[in-house]
């Protein structure tokens, strides 16, 4: 009877620790590749939000679409708050202002959005049209330090704070100002962060869904990823719930790489600094 040879335990010990130390390698490249994927899908509906955002500008004297969410005559409408399912979407006729423009559920959500939301961008505040007014809070008025909660001027120079119109964007230029942010959902307002502080406001932590980093799209219809520089950036303390918070109220920025990712978001959004 010939005798059948086999795997000794050192050999499968060995053949298992080598498949282990593929896997481990493997894995990191896939999740990489994943992600890599998931961004391209984002900046691609960013880019087609934003061509659709010019587009209803250009078809309504230059005026530029309501920035907030789920309001009558909003970007986006009620269809996309909380849907039960992905066929909810589609049979609910309120999908907003942009719909005629942006016939595709899918482009209004990133795929790596909250879970419940059929929507996950928003309009910075800026962009916000009508309402840009709605979250300026902390104006304060030349001369008159107790006046701290009014509405600024629309300019300062050449740059047009609140753009309510196509034809506001000046200095900067189209390709320097904000419209669209990966929030990861939608809430009801637009995305705000502060003009005249060099902090992030409580309710509106930097958004971190691509590897540390954000998706945002440019007046001119691109698309950018931003990797946040600063480590504070992605490690401040956040509350998560229906909504997201920052633990402790406003954040500011203790390091040169943290007060750079904010400054570079405050600058695309407002155009400008005012601090």
């Amino acid at each position: 009877m010939r005798k059948v040879k086999g795997f000794t335990l050192i050999e499968l010990l060995v053949v298992i620790a080598v498949i282990a130390l593929l896997m481990a390698l493997l894995v990191p490249v896939l999740r990489s590749a994943r992600e890599q994927g998931q961004r391209a899908v984002c900046l691609s509906n960013l880019r087609q939000l934003t061509l659709a955002w010019v587009a209803y500008a250009d078809d309504h004297d230059g005026k530029l679409v309501l920035g907030s969410a789920y309001m009558v005559k909003g970007w986006v409408g009620e269809a996309f708050l909380s849907p039960e399912s992905r066929s909810a979407v589609i049979e609910n006729p309120n999908k907003g202002t942009l719909w005629p423009y942006v016939r595709d559920i899918d482009v209004y959500r990133c795929p790596r959005g909250w879970a419940g939301h059929g929507a996950t961008y928003e309009v910075v505040t800026a962009a916000n049209g009508a309402l840009a007014w709605s979250r300026l809070w902390g104006w304060q008025v030349s001369g008159r330090p107790d006046l701290v909660r009014v509405i600024p001027a629309d300019r300062v120079g050449r740059t047009v704070l609140r753009l309510a119109r196509l034809t506001d964007i000046i200095s900067p230029g189209a390709g320097q100002r904000a419209v669209f942010i990966d929030r990861g959902y939608t809430h009801f307002t637009s995305f705000y962060v502060h003009y005249l502080y060099p902090k992030w406001d409580v309710n509106y932590p930097p958004p971190i869904h691509h590897s540390g980093g954000v998706t945002l799209s440019m007046a001119d219809g691109h698309a950018e990823y931003w990797k946040w520089k600063g480590r504070e950036t992605v490690r401040m303390p956040r509350q998560l719930g229906h909504s997201e918070h920052l633990e402790g109220g406003d954040y500011e920025p203790q390091t040169e790489d943290g007060l750079y990712d904010l400054q570079r978001l405050q600058k695309a959004t407002w155009g400008r600094l005012g601090y």
